[in-house]
């Protein structure tokens, strides 16, 4: 189950020249997220697999509390127009795409992933988001992009506790506690990841804390709790993926099929993607060969 925009971002930023057909289409997003595909495909050999993107209408995250993400750079336009030709591309591949007006791609993957081990599967999530780890389990593991496109760090419920001395539900707690910049969560003014996950070990969840305020120490993080207990609260409600999102999950469309070869050798000619191309033994003339250049600044 795959993070659609944020695996197209981590391809966009990782990839450091531009490629750009000579239509003056930017493909490089588009390029390094085919390769993760490849590699994902390659190293776990799925049986299934979908793709969820988020939609610019509101979700109910924002419905809550306005100024959530407010401040997130919006997309640069280069990376904006290879949205839709790599929704093409996928398309062409039969690949399973979904997305849901008023949720998030984090809601649409974990009530497949939810949904995916109540059917006997094994889900892997991959993602550039640390919001998802909340989802793994002692069955769900969540793939976390490292560096750049070819490097992984995976985690199921025993790796999460490993790594932050908790449990994935309780990274929920964790958010709500420290906030997320990215997502301009709030969270508690003042506490952040260490202090945040010191009051986990110690209280469990934020409900409990709360219910304990007198135990805290030092005195300056007691205050911070009782002057902001109710920010603590939305946080996480804001930081918690939706697993019952309004979805009907029919397995069978997000089975692993044959691509539409030629939608997809016209798609590839049209990115100029000849790597891609050779894979599908379609041979190209060296003329039509994407060629990595820099943008060109008009003068008058």
């Amino acid at each position: 189950i795959i993070d659609g925009n944020s695996l197209v971002n981590r391809a966009y930023y990782a990839m450091r020249n531009p490629m750009i057909t000579k239509e003056g289409i930017f493909t490089h997003g588009i390029f390094g997220f085919l390769n993760m595909l490849e590699k994902i495909k390659r190293d776990y050999e799925p049986a299934y697999m979908a793709i969820a993107f988020d939609m610019k209408a509101p979700t109910f995250r924002h419905k809550e509390y306005d100024s959530y993400k407010a401040g997130r750079k919006k997309m640069p336009p280069e990376l904006a127009m290879q949205v839709p030709l790599l929704k093409d591309v996928l398309s062409a591949m039969n690949i399973r795409q979904i997305e849901i007006e008023g949720f998030e791609a984090d809601d649409i993957i974990g009530t497949i992933a939810k949904a995916a081990e109540e059917q006997g599967l094994e889900p892997y999530i991959i993602t550039g988001d640390k919001d998802e780890l909340q989802l793994a389990t002692d069955t769900t593991k969540v793939i976390i992009t490292k560096k750049g496109v070819s490097e992984f760090d995976i985690y199921d419920k025993q790796a999460m506790i490993e790594k932050y001395g908790f449990t994935p539900h309780q990274f929920i707690d964790f958010k709500g506690l420290m906030g997320d910049q990215s997502d301009n969560i709030p969270g508690i003014p003042g506490v952040g990841e260490k202090t945040a996950s010191k009051l986990i070990l110690q209280f469990g969840s934020i409900e409990n804390l709360l219910n304990n305020i007198e135990e805290i120490t030092p005195k300056g993080v007691k205050t911070k709790v009782e002057e902001n207990a109710q920010l603590a609260v939305m946080s996480k409600r804001l930081a918690t993926i939706n697993v019952n999102v309004p979805l009907e999950i029919d397995f069978k469309q997000y089975e692993i099929k044959e691509p539409d070869y030629e939608k997809l050798i016209a798609i590839y000619k049209k990115l100029e993607f000849n790597k891609f191309l050779k894979k599908l033994n379609v041979s190209i003339p060296d003329e039509n060969q994407s060629k990595k250049i820099e943008p060109v600044v008009l003068k008058d």
